[in-house]
């Protein structure tokens, strides 16, 4: 699962961000198959980009990487 919630000036960023998280780990203590969460966070537009490729690096890239060690790590378990 990957996004981005950019904080405005109503409390619907905390509500995202909570039920996303909740939704996510409902997920992974209910499913077979494990959810990453890749939810950016931010204050503002700028911090985003900084962490979707920009100077902080690229978390969706991250993500990435990190499931598909999951995906090897679960293979290994299957042998």
């Amino acid at each position: 699962a990957i996004g981005c919630v950019i904080k405005g000036d109503t409390p619907h960023f905390d509500y995202v961000c909570m039920g996303a998280t909740q939704g996510i780990t409902e997920l992974n203590a209910t499913g077979d198959i494990p959810v990453i969460y890749g939810l950016i966070t931010t204050n503002t537009m700028e911090q985003a980009e900084d962490r979707a490729g920009g100077k902080l690096g690229n978390k969706g890239d991250e993500c990435a990487i990190t499931a598909i060690k999951m995906i090897d790590f679960a293979w290994s378990l299957q042998k």
